[in-house]
């Protein structure tokens, strides 16, 4: 009998994780690789975060196991997050710690869907939600939102979806990834309203907040929550970006009471619980210095965007997505892809001859993303400026 791989492993690699892998290979070659493919903030985690750790490395305190759904001051701690940000009384109890923001995912989409079930996504859009929907047998629905749509989703536009076979979720990022673009909230509560009417399960990306622009719109800034809305949505936040912890693996889910006891369960089963010793040291996420910290870093995520914007025009690339949030430009390459069929093929060529790695479009919309990139901004504006002259003399160099 011959054995083979499941077809539900049978999906596409995270481009970004490829090229990061091809990062580390040039730079243990000796190359000097200037790195804006991946989300990862430069400045890493606050002061207090890491005093914590230490601390902890260096006392008695045993690391086992915790709870599940995590320690229980780290719940608390991040139901207060929830009151000093957007007023929201959060029920410590209600909050689940997990291992980074993809095992929130992972567990919402197997609490809140079944095999079959059919879920709207926004193309372009963050690639693992697809593919992890895909390997759990869900159908993915991609919602078609381009520039006219900001790249966000509308209550039109899930009718129409809706319509054509019905919807058990909705997966709404916001800021989202790659586009930076958000939703109002009146676009949100509508949204939200919409999916409680029609019996569809809304799943909000919210880890990009705080990483965003201001205005009354936007909730002071931070973005607007879904919870404030509607109670029945899964919520899934992370220390990964606001605070800059990717590599500690941590994130959180805000579960509803229905799902609850599934959403326990299955934790218990896919992790038994998050990274305890990242969950202790995580608590000093929320003091005042480090949110002054996480502050500073958003500001230089706003200094190297508009490197990126001015120098647009010598660069000779199209259309930008209007970020709202996030630390990405997402671009048409326009008449700059030059000789080369694809973004794929152009960004290889520029980490092989310039040694700068940026994402292909195809990433994140496998229709248009071919004449798309994604520049991550979150290794500040030194880099981005460095980056930059790279790619100016990469382009000069291929010029027709």
């Amino acid at each position: 009998m011959t054995l083979s791989p499941s077809t539900r492993s049978a999906v596409p690699p995270f481009a970004v994780m490829s090229i990061l892998s091809r990062v580390a290979e040039l730079r243990a070659a000796g190359r000097d690789v200037i790195s804006l493919c991946a989300g990862e903030p430069a400045a890493g985690a606050p002061s207090d975060v890491r005093r914590r750790l230490a601390e902890l490395m260096s006392g008695p305190a045993p690391l086992g196991y915790s709870e599940t759904l995590g320690i229980r001051p780290l719940r608390e701690a991040i139901s207060g997050h929830y009151d000093r940000w957007y007023g929201l009384a959060v029920d410590p109890g209600s909050v689940v710690v997990t291992t980074g923001s993809s095992g929130a995912f992972t567990l919402a989409f197997l609490a809140a869907f079944d095999a079959g079930d059919r879920v709207a996504l926004t193309r372009p859009g963050y690639p693992a939600y697809r593919n992890i929907l895909t390997a759990l047998g869900c159908e993915v629905s991609e919602l078609d939102c381009g520039p006219a749509e900001r790249f966000q989703p509308s209550v039109a536009i899930l009718e129409r979806a809706h319509a054509e076979a019905p919807l058990a979720g909705l997966v709404l990022a916001s800021p989202a990834n790659p586009t930076g673009t958000m939703v109002s909230s009146d676009e949100l509560a509508a949204i939200t309203a919409w999916c409680r009417e029609t019996g569809v399960r809304l799943v909000s990306d919210e880890i990009y907040h705080g990483i965003t622009g201001s205005g009354p719109e936007l909730a002071g800034g931070h973005g607007s929550c879904a919870w404030t809305t509607d109670r029945t949505a899964l919520v899934v936040s992370s220390f990964s970006k606001y605070w800059g912890m990717t590599g500690w693996r941590l994130g959180w889910c805000l579960v509803p009471d229905d799902l609850s006891s599934g959403f326990d369960a299955l934790a218990g089963n896919f992790a038994l619980c998050a990274p305890v010793p990242a969950q202790h040291a995580a608590l000093g996420a929320f003091t005042e210095r480090s949110y002054a910290e996480a502050a500073t870093a958003v500001e230089t995520f706003a200094d190297a965007r508009q490197l990126v914007l001015a120098a647009l025009p010598e660069l000779g690339w199209g259309a930008v997505a209007p970020a709202d949030g996030a630390f990405y430009v997402y671009a048409e390459l326009g008449g700059a892809l030059g000789e080369y069929p694809d973004s794929v093929a152009w960004c290889a060529a520029l980490l092989e001859t310039e040694g700068v790695a940026v994402t292909p479009g195809t990433d994140f919309d496998a229709v248009r993303g071919g004449g798309t990139v994604r520049l991550s901004l979150a290794a500040g504006p030194d880099a981005v400026a460095a980056a930059l002259v790279r790619i100016r003399r990469f382009q000069a160099r291929n010029a027709p």
